[in-house]
């Protein structure tokens, strides 16, 4: 069997005559809208995606409506991409519509399958697709565009590779001979055509393999594209998919994900309460902490806040435990935490380092030449600890601005230890389960907005075809 008249994924793009020299310079301007609007339809196509995911597994077929959507938005971001920085094919601006629009040049049809592999669901997306996603990622950059949502950068496709270096040499030829490449454009289509074929495989709407084949030009070898009107290929009508549909799927998709993470957030929240405590009921974590200096400090501790405030703050937070162990077993260690002034006045002119980020041990390292006596008779210290192997200081929270230090005890210079900083947080199982509780909401609306459209997009139209 011929695959290349066999492909269900075919792509057009036809180059457009009379070109503007310059528009190209700006349509990163013109497509904003559309990108925002593709940002949201994305993660549409992703949470019905993995929806298409397990009614492929459990029944071996993908459900035509979400199918139809998913082509829409492939559809749509291809008529964009064309018009822009994966082609700079033509000036007519994109519609606004999941529909195929056989007027404009930029098309693309996939054929329905009406049996999909339950097994090949499991692996073709990941596993089988490597190959190809090495291709598409050095024709696009970055790896296949299926995947090139980020919260960062949005909606992203040829921002780097071969596609991209090829379409700006042909904005320059463009911009000073009026003329777009014709070798360039057919090259830069075979490639467009390329990952196209591999983002409708790796989205599970094929169990065709993509062929390692560069088909160049303007038109699909598969066959053009059109309207299919046999009854296997049968289609619904795009207009059941409309603006009212489409935005409670996106509204839904939101939800969904927002669920997941706050589900995600949640259980772990529920775990660490139940499993990452110590014996004495405290959450903590701990990391090496070294300075050439007298001292360790971190930064003001700022507590703001009235007496009658700190209720709500000790049930959520609870006591705060700083322990401190010497990498020397022969050092003895001091902890001391003080007003945060007070703090400052006692390091004044000394060389010390405040802590930044505890988790990344960076530091600022002030200077100075004045040596600091032994800190225990300080007189600073709200609560302090002193002596040799591991030193505690427990300290009940309350309104100010504090400074934990740690030193050697006898005040020397060169202080390296083993710092570990914990709380009791004993709301943290009621925190957990609000969470839990707001994410199982949140995932009842997101999957009610998104399968009421879904059901009425897949009603069949009086006198339609029914599928085989």
């Amino acid at each position: 069997m011929d695959v290349r008249m066999t492909y269900p994924v075919r792509v057009e793009g036809n180059l457009a005559t009379g070109l503007s020299r310059w528009l190209w310079l700006v349509k990163w301007l013109l497509v904003i809208p559309h990108l925002v609007v593709l940002s949201f339809l994305w993660l549409g196509f992703f949470v019905l995606t993995v929806a298409a995911f397990f009614a492929i597994l459990v029944t071996g077929r993908y459900p035509r409506a979400i199918f139809d959507f998913n082509v829409g938005v492939l559809r749509w971001s291809w008529r964009v991409q064309f018009y822009s920085y994966s082609a700079l094919g033509t000036d007519a601006y994109p519609p606004f519509t999941l529909a195929d629009v056989p007027a404009y040049p930029a098309r693309l049809e996939i054929d329905y399958p009406q049996r999909l592999s339950r097994g090949l669901v499991l692996v073709k997306w990941w596993l089988l697709a490597i190959p190809h996603y090495i291709i598409a990622g050095l024709f696009v950059g970055g790896g296949t565009w299926l995947l090139g949502y980020t919260d960062d950068r949005g909606f992203t496709w040829a921002a780097g590779g071969l596609v991209g270096i090829l379409v700006l040499v042909a904005g320059i030829v463009l911009l000073f001979t009026g003329r777009y490449p014709k070798p360039v454009f057919d090259f830069v289509l075979g490639m467009d055509r390329w990952v196209l074929r591999v983002a409708a495989y790796a989205a599970l709407m094929t169990d065709a393999y993509p062929p390692f084949r560069l088909d160049l030009g303007a038109h699909d070898p598969a066959g053009p594209v059109t309207e299919p009107s046999s009854p296997e290929h049968w289609q619904p009508a795009n207009h059941r998919w409309t603006g009212g549909k489409i935005t409670s799927v996106v509204a839904g998709a939101v939800l969904a994900l927002t669920a997941m993470g706050l589900l995600t957030g949640g259980s772990t929240l529920l775990w660490a309460d139940r499993a990452e405590r110590d014996a004495d009921g405290y959450l903590s974590a701990s990391n090496s902490l070294s300075a050439t200096g007298y001292a360790i400090a971190t930064e003001d501790i700022e507590l703001a806040g009235e007496a009658a405030d700190w209720s709500g703050i000790q049930r959520l937070v609870g006591d705060v435990r700083v322990r401190a162990t010497a990498a020397d077993p022969a050092t003895p260690v001091f902890i001391g935490v003080a007003p945060s002034a007070a703090a400052a006045g006692f390091l004044a002119g000394a060389q010390y380092a405040t802590v930044t980020d505890w988790s990344s041990d960076r530091y600022v390292v002030h200077q100075g030449n004045r040596t600091l006596p032994a800190p225990e008779a300080a007189g600073i210290w709200t609560a302090q600890a002193s002596g040799g192997g591991t030193q505690t200081v427990v300290w009940p929270m309350r309104s100010g601005d504090w400074t934990v230090v740690v030193m050697n005890a006898d005040g020397s210079p060169g202080v390296n230890v083993v710092a570990e900083i914990g709380a009791t947080v004993p709301a943290l199982d009621d925190i957990a389960w609000i969470v839990i509780g707001v994410g199982l909401v949140l995932l009842a609306g997101g999957v009610a907005l998104i399968a009421v459209p879904v059901h009425r997009a897949a009603q069949r139209p009086v006198g339609a075809q029914p599928e085989s």
